[in-house]
C-alpha cells in the first residue's frame, strides 16, 4: 500500500474507534494504571458487558498523566457525552457501567471530565481540569487517547507524516529544520539536537548508528516509560527521521529490563512499523533503509551516560570512557553514532510535521518547546505533565499539581533526579529553563520533580541521594568512587547525631572536588543535592551538629518520644503496636516510654488517637 492508502485505512479505523454507533469503554492500562488495579477493572468490565450482552468496544489505552486518579475509565455511548471517571475500583465497575448505560452519568460520583463537546452540570471539559489547563502537550499528544498497540490510531493522528515529509527533503534540510526549532536534548544536558545530528552527519564513514536512550533510572521519574507505553510509534518515527538525517541504517532502543510493558509495546510497534513499511528497507518507497533492535539493560543508573550505554550494547560492562572522541566521531562498535533520549525523539515528528516555527513559539529564547515532568513526592496531583519552558516551579506545583497535601507548607523541590539540586520555597518563582535552573544550583535533568513539605529533613534528603549515587557509581574514576563514599559517611554521622564542627567545610570541599574531577555526568552532578542543601538549608545542618536535633523530626537517632500523661487515656494501643515493647502502663492509666528500649520508630506517634505522644 502507498502511504496515502495507509492513511485512508487509518482514518477509517479511527472513525470506527470514535464512532457513536455503539458503546465504548477505554481503560488506562499503563504501568501506573495497572498498579492501581486497571487489570481487575478491565476483567470486571468484560464480565459485565458479556453478561448483559452489550456489544461495546473495550480498549486499553495509555497514561493520560493523571496518575493520582488511576484507574481511569472513559465511557461513551450513542447520544451521550464521553465521560472520564477516576479512581474506579473493580467492585464499583458494574454499578458504574450500569448507571452510565441507563442514562445516569452522575450516579457514581466519580465523573472527572467531559472528553468532548460541552461541560455538563458542573463536570468540566478535560482541557479545563486544573491539572490540564497549563499544559502544552506535544510529546504527550496521544498519551491516553489512542490504543498504543494499534498503529492505525497513531497514523490517523498525523503519525508518520513527519517521516514522509523528511524523506522529501535532504538530510541537511532536516537537520536545519531541527536546528531552527530550538529543540535541545531532553535527557538532561540540554545540548542542541540539530547541532548534535550535524556532527554525526559530517563524520566520515558508511556505517552509522542511531540510538534511543530509554534507560530511565532517576527515582521518582517515569516520563520515558509512560511515553513508550502510551505512544511507542512517536519514538520510532523520531528515530527514523534522525537516522535519515545522520545517515544511519541501524538503530537501537536501549531500555531497562524493569520496564516489561514498555518493552512489550515497543516490540509490537516495531513489528507493525516494519509490516507497513515505516521501518526496514525502502521506507515509504524511498531508497532509505532503517532497522531497529531492542537492547534490554540490567538497570545500572550509570548506563544513562551515553558512553556507558554504548559499552553495554556492545556486551561490555557499562562504564563511561573519556571524551573525546565523542560518540558522533567514534561510538557504537567504533562507528559514528547519535544518541537521543525518548522525549527528544518524540518531539521530532511534530517539528517535521508542523514546522520548526510552530514548535519554537513555545518556551523561552534559549529553551524552546515544552518539557515533560513527573510530579512526585508531597503533592496533591501526582502524575505526568508537559508544560511550556519558562513556566515557574510555583505554577507547576500549585496550579497544576494542586499544592501540598494536608495543609502543609512546602519546603523545597528537587529537579533533575538524584543528580539535581534542591530549590527552596523562596525561589519557586524561578522559570523552568536550562540556564535559570543551573544558576539555582540544580539541573533540568530528564524531568523528575520531587516536592518536599515541612516534615522533610534536608540533611536526610542529601544523605538519601548521595547513597543512591554512591551505590550506582561504576567505580572507574577515583573522585566519584571515593568522594561519594566519603560524603555519605559524613552525612550518616550527621544524621546519627555524631556530626563534628568541621564536617560542613569538609563536605563542601569534597563535593567541589567530586564535581570538578569526575569522569562522567554521574559524578559531576552527584554533589548537587549536598551543595544546594548546604547553600539553602545550612541551618538544618547546624541544628544536627551543634544542637543534636533534627528540626523535621526525621532522623531517628535525634528524635525522642514521650507520653503526655494528661492526654493519655490508657487505651494501650501504643503498647500493643510498639515493636520493642518500650511502652509500659496499667490498663486505663497513663502510660510511659522506657527510653533505653525505645528505638525511635515513631509507631506510637502514628497510632495514638489522643495526640498524647509527643515527638521532640
Amino acid at each position: 500500500m502507498t502511504f496515502q492508502q495507509i492513511q485512508e485505512k487509518a482514518r477509517q479505523e479511527w472513525r470506527e474507534f470514535g464512532a457513536a454507533d455503539r458503546p465504548r469503554v477505554l481503560v488506562g492500562a499503563s504501568t501506573c494504571g495497572q498498579a492501581a488495579g486497571a487489570g481487575e477493572v478491565i476483567a470486571a468490565a468484560q464480565s459485565y458487558l458479556a453478561r448483559e450482552k452489550i456489544e461495546a468496544q473495550l480498549h486499553e489505552v495509555g497514561c493520560l498523566g493523571m496518575c493520582y486518579a488511576e484507574p481511569l475509565v472513559e465511557l461513551a455511548k450513542p447520544g451521550a457525552p464521553r465521560i472520564l471517571y477516576g479512581n474506579v475500583e473493580p467492585e464499583s465497575v458494574e454499578r458504574l457501567l450500569q448507571d452510565y448505560f441507563r442514562g445516569d452519568i452522575f450516579a457514581s460520583g466519580q465523573a472527572l471530565a467531559v472528553m468532548s463537546g460541552e461541560r455538563i452540570d458542573g463536570i468540566p471539559l478535560f482541557d479545563e481540569l486544573p491539572m490540564m489547563k497549563g499544559q502544552v502537550r506535544i510529546v504527550l499528544r496521544n498519551c491516553g487517547l489512542i490504543d498504543p498497540n494499534n498503529i492505525y490510531h497513531y497514523i490517523a493522528r498525523d503519525g508518520y507524516e513527519g517521516l514522509a515529509k523528511a524523506l522529501q527533503m535532504t538530510p541537511e534540510e532536516v537537520i536545519e529544520e531541527v536546528k531552527k526549532s530550538g529543540l535541545r536534548g531532553r535527557g538532561g544536558a540540554g545540548f542542541p539536537t540539530g547541532v548534535k545530528w550535524g556532527f554525526c552527519r559530517k563524520s566520515p564513514g558508511d556505517e552509522k548508528y542511531m540510538i534511543c536512550n530509554a534507560d530511565e533510572g532517576d527515582p521518582g521519574a517515569f516520563m520515558d516509560r509512560s511515553v513508550i507505553e502510551s505512544d511507542p510509534h512517536s519514538v520510532l518515527e523520531g528515530m527514523a527521521i534522525a537516522a535519515y538525517a545522520i545517515g544511519a541504517a541501524q538503530g537501537y532502543v536501549y531500555v531497562r529490563a524493569e520496564y516489561p510493558l514498555a518493552i512489550e509495546r515497543l516490540k509490537n510497534a516495531i513489528a507493525q512499523a516494519e509490516q507497513l513499511g515505516f521501518l526496514g528497507d525502502h521506507i515509504l518507497g524511498s531508497g532509505f533503509r532503517f532497522h531497529v533492535r531492542l537492547k534490554e539493560g540490567a538497570g545500572a543508573f550509570v548506563c544513562g551516560e551515553e558512553t556507558a550505554l554504548l559499552a553495554s550494547i556492545e556486551g561490555k560492562r557499562g562504564m563511561p570512557r573519556p571524551r573525546p572522541p565523542f560518540p558522533a566521531q567514534k561510538g557504537l562498535y567504533g562507528k559514528p553514532s547519535n544518541i537521543n533520549n525518548v522525549e527528544t525523539l518524540a518531539n521530532v515528528p511534530v517539528i517535521l510535521g508542523r514546522g520548526s516555527a510552530w514548535f519554537a513559539q513555545y518556551g523561552t529564547e534559549t529553551s524552546r518547546g515544552a518539557k515533560t515532568f513527573a510530579l512526585a513526592g508531597k503533592i496533591v496531583r501526582t502524575g505526568l505533565i508537559e508544560v511550556p519552558m519558562g513556566i515557574s516551579l510555583g505554577e507547576i506545583i500549585f496550579d497544576i499539581g494542586g499544592g501540598i497535601p494536608n495543609d502543609k507548607k512546602i519546603k523545597a523541590v528537587q529537579t533533575g533526579g538524584p543528580s539535581g539540586g534542591c530549590v527552596p520555597a523562596k525561589l519557586l518563582d524561578i522559570p523552568v529553563d536550562y540556564e535559570k535552573l543551573t544558576q539555582a544550583g540544580t539541573i533540568m535533568g530528564s524531568g523528575g520533580l520531587v516536592v518536599m513539605d515541612e516534615d522533610t529533613c534536608m540533611v536526610d534528603i542529601a544523605r538519601y541521594f548521595v547513597e543512591f549515587t554512591r551505590n550506582e557509581s561504576c567505580g572507574k574514576c577515583v573522585p566519584c568512587r571515593l568522594g561519594t563514599m566519603q560524603m555519605l559517611h559524613i552525612l550518616e554521622n550527621i544524621t546519627a547525631g555524631n556530626g563534628k564542627i568541621e564536617d560542613i567545610a569538609l563536605l563542601e570541599e569534597i563535593a567541589s572536588a567530586v564535581k570538578q574531577a569526575s569522569l562522567c555526568g554521574l559524578g559531576q552532578t552527584a554533589p548537587n543535592p549536598v551543595l544546594t542543601t548546604l547553600r539553602h538549608f545550612r541551618d538544618e545542618y547546624e541544628a544536627h551538629i551543634f544542637g543534636r536535633r533534627c528540626p523535621a523530626g526525621v532522623c531517628r537517632e535525634l528524635v525522642r518520644y514521650r507520653i503526655d500523661e494528661k492526654k493519655c487515656e490508657g487505651c494501650a494501643l501504643c503498647a500493643k503496636k510498639c515493636p520493642s515493647s518500650a511502652i509500659m502502663g496499667a490498663p486505663k492509666s497513663p502510660h510511659h516510654i522506657v527510653p533505653d528500649k525505645c528505638i525511635g520508630c515513631g509507631t506510637c506517634y502514628d497510632v495514638c488517637r489522643f495526640h498524647a505522644v509527643i515527638k521532640e
